[in-house]
C-alpha cells in the first residue's frame, strides 16, 4: 500500500444546502436522522501522509469542534447498494424548473434536490410543491408526480443514489477511485475526510 495523499475542492459537491444527505450515510457526520453510516469514526489510516496527519491536527488545533477523521475505501464503496434507503429520510423531492424568467422556458430547466425527513424542513419547499401540501407531513403525503405551474414536482422515496449516484458530482470522484483501484486493488484506495 502506498500512502494517502490529500484531496482539496470538494465543496462543489456540496450543493446548495450542504451535502448532510451524503455525510450522514456514508460518514455519520451531522447524523441528525439517526442514519446507519457506512464508514464513521475510524480515525486516520495508519498509512496516512505526514501532510494529511499535519493538515488534520492543525485544523484540529484551530477548533475543538472538528470531528474524527474516518476513512472508506473502494471495495466499501463499489459495495455500496445505491437502490437502498438510509433509515431517518423519508424521502426527496425534485424541482425541475424552468431556467427562463417568469416560468418561460428559455434556457432549459433546472433541477433542485430537497431531503425529506419527518418534516418538510422548509416552508418554502412546501410552498413550491403546490396547494394542498400544507396539510401533510411527509409520511402521509403518496409518492409521486405533479405539475405547478411551470414547475415540474416529483416527491418518491430517498436512496443513497439520490446522494452519491449518477447526477450528484460524486460519480467523478467514484471513477477516479475505481480508476485508481485497478492499478492498486479495491482495498489500496480510500477517501480519507474530516469535517471542519
Amino acid at each position: 500500500m502506498g500512502t494517502v495523499a490529500a484531496l482539496h475542492g470538494l465543496c462543489p459537491l456540496y450543493g446548495e444546502f450542504g451535502d448532510y444527505p451524503v455525510f450522514a450515510p456514508l460518514f455519520g457526520v451531522r447524523n441528525d436522522l439517526g442514519r446507519e453510516p457506512l464508514a464513521a469514526r475510524r480515525g486516520l489510516p495508519g498509512d496516512a501522509s505526514a501532510a494529511v496527519r499535519t493538515e488534520f491536527e492543525e485544523a484540529r488545533r484551530l477548533d475543538a469542534a472538528v470531528p474524527s477523521p474516518t476513512s472508506v475505501s473502494w471495495a466499501e464503496l463499489a459495495r455500496a447498494d445505491l437502490a437502498a434507503s438510509p433509515a431517518g429520510l423519508r424521502g426527496v423531492v425534485l424541482l425541475r424548473e424552468p431556467t427562463g424568467e417568469g416560468g418561460q422556458v428559455r434556457g432549459g430547466y433546472a433541477q433542485r434536490r430537497f431531503w425529506v425527513g419527518e418534516r418538510w424542513g422548509s416552508a418554502v419547499l412546501v410552498r413550491r410543491m403546490g396547494p394542498g401540501v400544507g396539510g401533510w407531513i411527509p409520511a402521509e403525503l403518496p409518492f409521486g408526480e405533479r405539475s405547478v405551474g411551470a414547475t415540474r414536482v416529483t416527491y418518491r422515496p430517498f436512496t443513497l443514489g439520490d446522494a452519491v449516484g449518477p447526477g450528484t458530482g460524486w460519480e467523478h470522484v467514484f471513477a477516479v477511485m475505481a480508476a485508481l483501484a485497478g492499478r492498486f486493488g479495491d482495498h489500496g484506495v480510500r477517501l480519507v475526510v474530516y469535517f471542519d
